[in-house]
């Protein structure tokens, strides 16, 4: 998947060490960052705690900055980058489905499996929950075929939709994942947790 080979910096073996390697250490830091807790998972959606979307918009922004600054100085070919057709409706229902799964079970795909790596059992029940689903989905495939092909627009990348170049589509992520922080931060101290007071003795 990683878009090198066209440099001959690695073969498809290395790469898949590679990846194995990244994978162990995002879930370590996934965990380390207590995204294996269901309870801090889904406080984001209450405003409560935005951790999560602090941790994975900086992630977001820092992979695309790497990308685009490898790109600039010719160390990747970002037209290399796998990126899946777009069809736009039934992928919206899709996120929509998914995001009410996220808020009732408390975990996103790669946090269950976080969660079920270091035995808890509410995470257990969630990877379990996704392999039902997926043969359910596989299962119902046939009947739902025509509605999940739907509204195909391609391979869509925004700067080529937008016709805008790619600099200025980096500088306003960075713009808007500011303004995310801020409104974060924001949202914390209005709505999120706040800690007893303590009565003093006279």
């Amino acid at each position: 998947m990683m878009p090198y080979f066209k440099f001959d910096y690695f073969g498809a073996d290395t790469g898949l060490v590679f990846a194995f390697i990244i994978g162990i250490g995002f879930g370590f830091f996934l965990e380390r960052a207590g995204f294996g807790t269901a309870k801090k998972l889904a406080a984001q959606f209450y405003f409560k705690d935005l951790t999560v979307f602090k941790v994975m918009f900086t992630a977001i922004v820092t992979a695309m900055l790497g990308v685009y600054f490898l790109s600039v100085f010719g160390l990747m070919d970002i037209t290399m980058v796998n990126v899946i057709d777009t069809y736009i409706v039934p992928q919206i229902v899709g996120g929509l489905l998914l995001g009410v799964g996220f808020v009732i079970g408390g975990y996103c795909p790669g946090t269950s499996v976080v969660a079920c790596a270091t035995g808890k059992i509410d995470g257990v029940f969630f990877i379990g929950g996704v392999f039902l689903g997926t043969f359910i989905y596989g299962e119902v495939y046939p009947l739902i075929q025509g509605f999940a092909n739907s509204t195909p627009m391609g391979k869509v990348l925004m700067p080529t939709y937008f016709n805008i170049p790619y600099g200025i589509l980096v500088f306003a992520v960075v713009l808007m994942a500011l303004g995310g922080f801020a409104a974060a931060e924001w949202a914390e101290k209005k709505f999120g947790y706040k800690k007893p007071e303590v009565a003093h003795e006279d």
